[in-house]
């Protein structure tokens, strides 16, 4: 099976929630190497042995799978010439224990489960090893009744350490030696036992230093009367490790000949650790087994997807019998995706032998492969864009299919001139029809809707939605194209009623309204316009009403623009003068003033009190005017 198809539909996912539920390793390690299978008949029989560890789950209080865990390291060890350690020995031999159990309870389970109780046959007791084993090995070590020589040296070990631990006990009870003692017990150092004597007082104690403290304050010594005995004893833990070697050797080597055998039960352990962990899982799922055939039939009713439980609403779906090719349409986010991997994942499921959860009577098709075009595949290393890397995952499609393939498209021919990628992807529909795929894609094109709905084994669906929540529903509506999404969503969104009735004719007619407008001539109008309206805005007449914007002072206007925008204003019986843009109206001088009114008669007297006051400070300029005044009299 492609593994762009595994990875992309979420299979390993799915084999990782499997594992959960298996009892040891031995299960867990097949998980990892399960494949779909593509022969109806081992589909068929996967599937039976899930329904029966089911079965036989719903029926029995307990699998005995107590004890199993995974060996395969210590028959590789065993093959390999190596001796087993006493725990590893256990290991084996509850391994045989729980193998013995099963065989038993398996094959008193036929009526629940006949294939897989007829399965146990096959399985080895081994019973006289276990019992060797057990026998031999106690406590994780090789106990003393596994042979009469290991007993005698034990027995001898055990004499020869009393004589030791006397005479040294007589050394720590002498007056003699009590001022050299540092501590008034036996130390065992080195394997040999020993007296700890005060290092000034070492050459005091008659016999050799096996060993020094850390501190270099005490020296342990072995008396000169017991270095026989700690010789001896040497000796007989020597010919204790040899006894052992050769009880543990005896033990692996009875392993070894039966090795074939004990693989074989590792293999029947792990496949019923698998079965039972599917059996479970379908319980988990509420799990069904599925119809299967091998014509590309697909009928799938209140499918969930495996990975999505409670939060996935049911997919009822079918295809291969009236027609081989699926179009569905549908909003963004509305669920087409999330249909396309359902599909997907229940048929890889069901060919690993795993139920699915769906209702009775779903049916599911077996494939030599399953391909898809899901998601970017876009490579930044390999420059390819969106368009490319998708063309180039379709056209190895294309070439490897075949009239067994089940090929699923997101989004068909996306990623260019829509033109274009609609008549693509209506190509490569085409040519997979005629290969006998059966083929499932989603779009967005309304050319490839209108194209299914011309073909003969071509089908149209699309996903619901909610026009008045603009929510999705995630429901499948198989033998009718969905209607505009778009035009729904943007009348939702306030766009106007002749915009949308305009796109609603362009899309159904392909007859569009080329009205030429001359934007010359609109730029000008709309200048134009600006112009008049700064005009009247900024235009400030004598004796209009302002107010000051930096100061917030109200005044009344003196004189009219100047040529830099400016105008002088009166407030507070001062002339200031202001830009435009520094003033706004408040009332114009027409509403202030009734008609004939002399405005510059506002201005008279505070320009005379404004001359007297220049007068008294000897203002230059305001002399000039008097004199300039008395000149014009005189005229």
């Amino acid at each position: 099976m492609n593994t762009n198809t595994l990875e992309k539909l979420g299979y390993n996912q799915l084999k990782e929630t499997l594992k959960n539920f298996c009892i040891s390793g031995l299960g867990k390690n097949l998980i990892d190497n399960l494949k779909p299978l593509t022969n109806i008949v081992g589909v068929k029989k996967r599937l039976n042995e899930t329904s029966e560890a089911k079965n036989l789950l719903n029926n029995v209080n307990h699998i005995p799978f107590d004890g199993i865990h995974d060996i395969t390291s210590l028959m590789n060890k065993i093959q390999k010439g190596s001796i087993l350690e006493p725990n590893e020995l256990i290991n084996v031999s509850d391994f045989l224990r729980g193998s013995r159990r099963i065989k038993k309870f398996m094959m008193e389970q036929a009526f629940y489960a006949p294939t897989l109780s007829e399965y146990a046959l096959a399985l080895s007791s081994l019973d006289f090893i276990e019992d060797e084993i057990n026998g031999s090995i106690k406590n994780n070590k090789v106990d003393s009744s596994a042979s009469k020589d290991l007993f005698k040296i034990r027995k001898k070990i055990f004499t020869t350490e009393e004589n030791i631990q006397q005479r040294l006990n007589k050394v720590l009870l002498s007056d003699k030696y009590k001022k050299y003692i540092q501590d008034f017990h036996v130390v065992k150092r080195n394997d040999r036992y020993t007296i700890p004597i005060k290092s000034s007082y070492k050459n005091k104690i008659d016999g050799a230093v096996i060993d020094v403290s850390s501190k270099g304050t005490t020296v342990f010594i072995e008396p000169t009367s017991i270095c026989k005995y700690n010789e001896e004893l040497t000796s007989l833990k020597y010919e204790e490790k040899a006894e052992e070697y050769q009880i543990l050797a005896y033990l692996t080597g009875m392993l070894y000949e039966e090795i074939q055998s004990l693989n074989i039960n590792i293999e029947l352990i792990s496949q019923y650790d698998m079965i039972f962990a599917k059996g479970k899982y379908s319980n988990y799922i509420d799990g069904v087994e599925p119809k299967i055939n091998f014509h590309g039939y697909i009928n799938i009713i209140k499918g969930r997807h495996p990975l999505l439980k409670e939060e996935c609403i049911p997919l009822d779906f079918h295809i291969g019998n009236d027609y081989r090719t699926l179009v569905i349409t549908g909003p963004n986010a509305g669920g087409k995706t999330v249909a396309l991997k359902t599909i997907g994942l229940l048929t890889l499921a069901a060919q690993s032998g795993l139920h699915i959860s769906a209702s009775k009577g779903s049916s599911l098709s077996i494939f030599d492969n399953i391909f898809v075009d899901i998601g970017d595949n876009q490579s930044i290393e390999n420059a390819l864009s969106t368009f490319s890397s998708h063309m180039k995952n379709i056209s190895q499609i294309v070439y490897e299919a075949n009239n067994s393939s089940l090929v699923l498209f997101d989004e068909i021919g996306t990623g260019t001139e829509p033109n274009e990628g609609a008549g693509l992807a209506i190509a490569i529909l085409e040519e997979l029809y005629h290969m006998g795929c059966i083929t499932i894609a989603t779009t967005h094109y309304s050319n490839i809707k209108d194209y299914a709905y011309g073909h003969p084994e071509f089908e149209n669906a699309y996903m619901r939605f909610n026009p008045e929540t603009l929510e999705p529903l995630y429901e499948m509506v198989i033998g009718k194209g969905g209607d505009s999404n778009a035009l729904w969503i943007s009348r939702k969104m306030g766009l106007k009623e002749k915009i949308l009735n305009r796109a609603k004719t362009y899309i159904n007619t392909k007859e569009y309204n080329y009205g030429i407008v001359d934007a010359r001539k609109i730029r000008k109008e709309q200048k134009e316009s600006i112009c008049k309206t700064d005009e009247t805005i900024n235009h400030f007449r004598v004796g209009d009403k302002v107010r000051l914007l930096d100061t917030n002072e109200k005044a009344i206007v003196y004189k009219e623009k100047d040529k830099n925008n400016n105008i002088e204003v009166m407030a507070n019986n001062e002339f200031k003068s202001v830009n435009i843009k520094r003033v706004n109206i408040l009332i114009k001088k027409e509403d202030l003033y009734p008609e004939g009114y002399d405005i510059n008669s506002l201005f008279t007297s505070y320009e005379s009190r404004k001359l007297e006051k220049d007068i008294k400070r000897g203002s230059k300029k305001a002399l000039k005017k008097i004199q300039k005044d008395i000149k014009n009299r005189d005229l």
